[in-house]
């Protein structure tokens, strides 16, 4: 198991399990954070067929800026033939998702591990 940390925004960690890379998000998704969140999914996806696991349960906060960053890295992942997985137990946010049109493009799961053939 491998993990980095990167120095601002939202203080995403990185770890590898199973093959799968789980992106531990915290505090607010929101406009100020947006691009450098971005930035570091766009690398953690940058290879063909990532395995994505966003580890959400610790976020407090996510505006239309950061559902863009979601919807951004779920492309990526998508035209690379991999896998995004969103790990979320928020009520607040499952209805978000539906109320924008997005639970249905999303794998959502309550906790972890989501790993293996589910």
């Amino acid at each position: 198991m491998t993990q980095n940390r990167t120095g601002s925004g939202p203080s995403p960690t990185a770890r590898v399990v199973d093959g799968a890379t789980v992106v531990t998000l915290h505090g607010e998704i929101d406009l100020l954070v947006a691009s450098h969140l971005s930035a570091r999914l766009d690398a953690l996806t940058a290879g063909p067929r990532p395995d994505l696991v966003l580890d959400l349960r610790t976020v407090d906060f996510i505006d239309c800026a950061g559902l863009g960053v979601l919807c951004r890295t779920r492309n990526r992942v998508h035209d690379r033939a991999g896998r995004l997985r969103l790990v979320t137990d928020s009520a607040a946010f499952r209805r978000l998702l539906k109320a924008t049109g997005l639970m249905d493009v999303f794998e959502v799961y309550p906790r972890l591990p989501v790993f293996g053939d589910d």
